[in-house]
């Protein structure tokens, strides 16, 4: 398969403040904004948030939504700092595995958020 790009398209029920949400706290530049959906830039994609989802109060089950969406990041105490400056509440801050550590967040829909610092054995680290 040939492709130009990878999109990821989220649907949410909480429409107006997902999308505050991506834009003002994750701070991810707008691309494109239609009557039912803003797609959002992404390095080497995007994230297209729809309306048409179902919400929920708390993290969402793999049942409800079974994707994660995980930003690699250099430093996650750094980044955790700088979101929580933003008002992100994290369900946890600092998860360790062999493969590197992560921290946990939802977005206003309730969908799973990652911040990873990954290492050479995690299974996205790409080798050059």
């Amino acid at each position: 398969m040939k492709f130009s790009e990878f999109g990821l398209i989220l649907f949410v029920e909480e429409y107006e403040k997902c999308i505050d949400f991506y834009r003002d706290v994750l701070q991810l530049p707008i691309r494109n904004i239609k009557d039912t959906l803003v797609t959002f830039d992404l390095p080497n994609g995007y994230l297209m948030v729809e309306q048409g989802g179902i919400a929920s109060n708390q993290e969402k089950q793999r049942e409800q939504n079974p994707t994660v969406i995980r930003f690699d990041v250099d430093t996650l105490k750094t980044e955790v700092e700088r979101l929580e400056e933003r008002g992100i509440s994290f369900i946890n801050k600092k998860i360790e595995f062999d493969w590197g550590t992560i921290a946990v967040f939802t977005d206003p829909d309730g969908n799973r958020i990652e911040l990873g610092e990954i290492n050479s054995s995690s299974g996205s680290f790409e080798h050059k």
